[in-house]
C-alpha cells in the first residue's frame, strides 16, 4: 500500500504540473459558469410565468379568498421555485463531477484540499438562502397574524363536540355581547354569513377539547383551545362571494370528520339584511332565505349519527347476539 501511494503521488503532481493543467480548469470553470447562467435563467423563466398555476400550487391550496391568504401563496411559490433552483444547481454539480471525474484508468484525479472559494461558496451561499427565506417568512407571518383595534366584523367561533355555534359580537372580548347567533346540530350544517370586503375578527374559544377552525380558501389552520385561551385572528377582507366548506382539522373524538361547517359570503348589503333578520328573532334558514340564498348548507352534508334501533340490541335478542 506504501508503495501503491509513492507511485501515484508523484503521478498526480505531475499530472497538476502538465502545460493542459490551465486549460482544463479554465474549461472547468466555464462549466461552472454555464451551470449558474442556466439555473439563473430558469430562475427567471420560471418567475415570468404562473408558475403555481402550471404546477398545481406545488400541493398548497389554490384559490384563496383574502389578502392573507394570496401572501401565504406567493411566499411558499417564491420558496419552491427558490429550493428548484439550488437543487438545480445542486444536481449539475454532482452530475458534472460524475462526468468530469470518472474513472479513465488507474491513475487518481487532481486531488485538492483547502480550496477557499470553494469552502467559501458551501458556507455562505446557505446561510444567505436561509435569511433570505427566513425574512420574508417573517415578514408574512407578522402581516398575516396582524390584528386591528376596530375590525369590522366580530364572530365568536364556539367549537363542541362535534358542532359550531358562531355568535355575532358588538365588541371585542369576553365582555362583549352576543346579538345574534348560529347553532348548528346533528341535522342542520351551520352556515357562517360573512360580508365581502369587510375586516373580520375570529374570536374562539372550545366548550371541551381542542378543536382546529380550518376554511382551506382561507388557508388558515387555527386551534380552538379550552378553558381560558381565546385564540384569536383576522382577515382584512374576503374577495369573493361564494359558499365554502369548513372543517374541524383537529382530531377531536368519535365524529370529528363530520365536524363541518360552511362559510357563505355575500355582499355588505345581504350581511346586514341578514344579521337584522337574527335579531328579529328568525331562524337561521328563514334569515338566509329573506336574503336570497340557499337555506341549507350547499357545500357539505350533515352526519349520520346512526342512532337508530339497528344500533342497539332489540328486547328479543338473546344474550350475547351480534349483528
Amino acid at each position: 500500500m506504501v508503495a501503491r501511494s509513492s507511485e501515484v503521488r508523484p503521478t498526480a503532481v505531475r499530472h497538476s504540473a502538465s502545460p493542459g493543467a490551465g486549460g482544463r480548469r479554465r474549461r472547468g470553470a466555464g462549466r461552472l459558469a454555464g451551470l449558474g447562467l442556466g439555473g439563473a435563467a430558469l430562475l427567471v423563466l420560471l418567475t415570468g410565468c404562473d408558475v403555481g398555476k402550471t404546477f398545481g400550487g406545488f400541493g398548497w391550496p389554490e384559490g384563496g379568498i383574502s389578502p392573507e391568504s394570496h401572501r401565504m401563496y406567493d411566499l411558499w411559490i417564491a420558496s419552491c421555485i427558490a429550493a428548484l433552483a439550488v437543487g438545480v444547481f445542486v444536481w449539475g454539480l454532482i452530475f458534472w463531477c460524475v462526468i468530469r471525474y470518472r474513472k479513465r484508468g488507474n491513475e487518481l484525479p487532481v486531488q485538492t484540499r483547502y480550496n477557499m472559494p470553494m469552502e467559501f461558496l458551501y458556507t455562505i451561499a446557505p446561510i444567505l438562502i436561509v435569511s433570505v427565506l427566513f425574512y420574508y417568512t417573517a415578514i408574512v407571518q407578522t402581516d398575516v397574524d396582524r390584528t386591528t383595534k376596530n375590525p369590522d366584523v366580530t364572530v365568536e367561533v364556539v367549537a363542541f363536540k362535534w358542532n359550531w355555534q358562531f355568535n355575532y359580537r358588538d365588541g371585542q372580548g369576553r365582555d362583549a355581547n352576543t346579538v345574534a347567533s348560529v347553532l348548528g346540530t346533528s341535522e342542520v350544517i351551520p352556515v357562517l354569513v360573512l360580508p365581502s370586503g369587510k375586516s373580520i375578527r375570529f374570536e374562539e374559544q372550545s366548550r371541551d377539547v381542542i378543536h382546529s377552525f380550518w376554511v382551506p380558501e382561507l388557508l388558515f389552520k387555527r386551534d380552538v383551545m379550552p378553558g381560558n385561551i381565546r385564540n384569536v385572528f383576522q382577515v382584512s377582507s374576503l374577495d369573493q362571494e361564494g359558499a365554502y366548506v369548513g372543517r374541524c382539522a383537529e382530531l377531536c373524538g368519535s365524529y370529528h370528520a363530520f365536524m363541518n361547517f360552511e362559510l357563505r359570503v355575500v355582499s355588505p348589503e345581504k350581511y346586514e339584511q341578514f344579521l337584522a333578520a337574527k335579531k328579529a328573532g328568525k331562524s337561521t334558514q328563514e334569515a338566509l332565505k329573506a336574503i336570497g340564498e340557499p337555506e341549507f348548507a350547499t357545500k357539505t352534508e350533515p352526519f349520520n349519527t346512526r342512532r337508530d334501533k339497528n344500533n342497539f340490541n332489540p328486547d328479543s335478542a338473546p344474550v350475547g347476539a351480534g349483528s
